[in-house]
């Protein structure tokens, strides 16, 4: 299995999902074959010209190898097209934007459910996310954002505190939500203030108000790091005290904002990923509002600065990653030092690696 690299005359050049090439000859017997993404039944398959294979396509080839050893002669190939690949990406992808995120409360493995705890301006809500025989449950690894290197798991392997997002369908008075995949991780939550910030090795130390030690964090491509402008962290600050101070930003934040590149958060991302939704009941999203911002790199951040930070576990060998990063916030932490946190605890793009349509 894997993807065309290149087609020349009546042989394939296939790459596999660990980057191993292969070579595949396309014989008048080979039976070719069409099915589209997400299907497993062949009978929903259909015939397929050879001239209709296209770089770039997904191919399950079985065959016999060939006398020199190299060369796979392909018995039958079956096609996903990389056009219906990329239609069913976009597709999970809004998906993933307009479903559900935020911190576990409690499961009940005997009714399939998961309460889980949204984050909105005004409150917190909770949403009871429904589980069917045909639900996907993905893990993040302990070191990683990306989806593309979540493990399949069990609703056993979910924890109180965990974060977790859904996509599916939301009842019509968004108590409850039924999953069609989900994907969860432990991770680590950091307020604190920068103490340095190492730019050529990627990397900033932050000191946490909660232990008073110093964290050193790693910044890698996936991570996802937004500065506050001036006054803007005041305004979000009253809000968090009840006070009214909706501003042009929060007023749109309502509308869903771009998928963030979930292959990255093509999350990313997203994705995948995936945009973070919270509790639209409450008025503004917050994660939409931070999707909209400018990212930010650690030639923003100085010395001082308060930031909020999400990271994964890290262990004794390797420091945490990040995976968001929020600057600005001394008016947050001031105004709430928990629940100022709380607001981004539902990254607005877990998920570095976006859904795939194999």
């Amino acid at each position: 299995m894997g993807t065309i690299q290149s087609i020349n005359g009546k042989s394939l050049t296939v790459v596999s999902d660990a980057g191993t090439a292969s070579t595949i000859s396309i014989e008048d017997a080979t039976k070719l074959l069409q099915i589209e993404p997400g299907k497993t039944d062949l009978k929903e398959a259909t015939p397929l010209a050879f001239s209709d294979l296209q770089p770039g396509d997904r191919v399950l080839v079985r065959g016999a190898m060939a006398d020199d050893g190299k060369t796979l002669r392909a018995g039958s190939l079956i096609a996903m097209k990389k056009a219906a690949i990329s239609e069913k990406q976009n597709k999970e992808r809004l998906e993933w934007q307009h479903g559900v995120g935020g911190l576990v409360k409690s499961m009940d493995p005997a009714a399939q459910t998961v309460v889980l705890t949204t984050n909105g301006f005004s409150a917190n809500k909770e949403i009871v996310l429904h589980l069917g025989k045909e639900t996907i449950l993905r893990r993040y690894a302990p070191d990683s954002t990306r989806f593309d290197a979540a493990k399949a798991a069990p609703l056993s392997a979910v924890q109180a505190g965990d974060q977790l997002r859904a996509r599916g369908t939301r009842s019509a008075d968004g108590a409850s939500f039924d999953a069609v995949e989900i994907v969860s991780g432990t991770f680590r939550n950091i307020a604190g203030t920068v103490t340095s910030i190492d730019a050529a090795g990627n990397a900033v130390v932050v000191q946490d108000l909660a232990t008073k030690a110093p964290v050193t964090l790693k910044v890698s491509a996936e991570s996802q790091m937004r500065k506050l402008p001036a006054g803007f962290a005041d305004r979000l600050a009253a809000r968090l005290k009840g006070q009214s101070a909706e501003t042009p930003a929060a007023q749109g934040a309502a509308t869903p904002a771009p998928a963030q590149h979930p292959q990255q958060a093509q999350p990313s991302d997203q994705a995948a990923g995936a945009a973070g939704a919270g509790n639209r009941g409450g008025g503004a999203d917050f994660q939409q509002m931070l999707a909209r911002m400018p990212a930010a790199t650690l030639a923003d951040l100085q010395k001082g600065d308060a930031v909020m930070v999400v990271t994964t576990q890290g262990s004794e060998k390797d420091s945490p990653t990040v995976v968001t990063l929020l600057a600005g916030v001394e008016a947050l932490l001031r105004a709430s030092p928990k629940g100022g946190q709380d607001m981004i605890l539902s990254p607005w793009s877990l998920g570095g690696g976006e859904p795939s349509a194999n």
